[in-house]
Parts: structure tokens; sequence; C-alpha cells
């Protein structure tokens, strides 16, 4: 019986069939994957994902906000609620995701309160699955948009990204990013970082009716 050692020294010197050869005359056994002992595992990978330029355009039509999207999105009804006709997707083929959109007017501060705290709830709800979240103001008084917005971290959260935007009188608009993957923040992470320069100049655009 061979030692591996040995065996290993032969494997450098033959012929991987003049080796297998060898192994049968000689009666030898031992495991082949012996022979390497610094293997150094890869780290994951992943495939690059192709960014488009940066372009935008107007959403200006019936709804009571106005702000620039990009010009790859697609501007789509909110099918599971078709009763809130100023609720939109912001649809984004090339990413397989979407910035979903929903508005509300204001009645009276009780109904920002609720709103907001409906908001914060929902973002909370990824928490499980996060490793933080983290909580940024947006305020702009000379064009009436306050808000929040919540950057939820962590591989598994489905929602990494989600906001609300008001003007504390008349408007209430809340929007939240998913993708129709399922949850791997670390591949994702260039598309997410793309599109929160979108959102940002979404937040940079908007204008109230």
């Amino acid at each position: 019986m061979l030692s591996t050692k040995s065996s290993c020294n032969r494997l450098k010197q033959l012929g991987s069939i003049k080796f297998i050869l060898f192994l049968l005359v000689s009666g030898g056994l031992f495991s082949v994957s012996s022979c390497d002992n610094n293997y150094t595992p890869k780290p994951r990978g992943y495939f690059r994902i192709a960014l488009p330029e940066k372009k935008y355009v107007l959403l200006d039509s019936i709804y009571p906000y106005s702000f620039e999207y990009p010009a790859t999105a697609v501007i789509t009804n909110d099918p599971l609620s078709p009763q809130e006709k100023n609720w939109i997707n912001i649809e984004m083929p090339a990413f397989h995701g979407r910035i979903h959109i929903s508005y509300k007017p204001l009645s009276d501060k009780k109904s920002l309160a609720t709103y907001t705290e409906d908001t914060r709830t929902l973002a909370l709800k990824h928490m499980s699955k996060s490793s933080g979240i983290r909580q940024i103001a947006i305020n702009d008084p000379k064009r009436r948009v306050y808000g929040l917005v919540y950057e939820i971290n962590g591989l598994g959260a489905a929602s990494p990204y989600q906001f609300y935007l008001t003007d504390s009188t008349s408007h209430f608009m809340r929007g939240s990013l998913y993708f129709d993957v399922i949850p791997n923040n670390d591949s994702l992470a260039p598309v997410i970082d793309f599109v929160k320069t979108d959102i940002q100049h979404l937040f940079e655009t908007i204008n109230w009716k």
C-alpha cells in the first residue's frame, strides 16, 4: 500500500491515464483530493448587471402630483387597488422591479399622523429580515416637501427602500421599492444603489397640484 504523499508525488510525474493504471497495478487506494491540501474556496460571484443611462421624463397628467421618473420605466395603475386612481407603479422591466406609489389626500393633522404611523409600521415589518433601518429626513420648505426615508439594510429584506412625502396640509404620498426575485441584497446592491438615485431625483422634482 502506497502512502498518500508518495502517490501524490507519483501523480505529478505520470500522466492521468498512466497514473490510473499505476493505481490498479499497485493496489493503492487513496483520496485524490488529498493531493491538494491548499485549496482555497473562491468567493461567491454574481452576474454583471448592465445599468442604463440616466434619463428622465415628466409624469404630469391627471394625478394630484408630478415628478420626473426614469425614461426606461413604465407607469402603470396599481392592479391590487383599482379603486385608488392615484396609486401607481413605476415599473422597471430591466430590473424586474417597481417603485410602488400610493397617495392619500389629507383632511386634517390627525390623518397626517395616521398615515405617517402606518408608513412606519409597514417599514418596521421588515425588521426581522434586516440588519438595521436607517432613517433619513426630507425637509424642503421652499417646495413644501417633507418626509422620511427608511433605508432597510440586510440580505433578506423584501423592500430595501421605503419613504413618504407630504406638504403637511393636503397631500400624502408613500413609496416602496420591490423586486420580483428572491431577496438577496448582496447581488442586487448595484441595482438598489442605481434606483435609489432615481428615487432621490423624484424627491427633487416632485410638485403638488
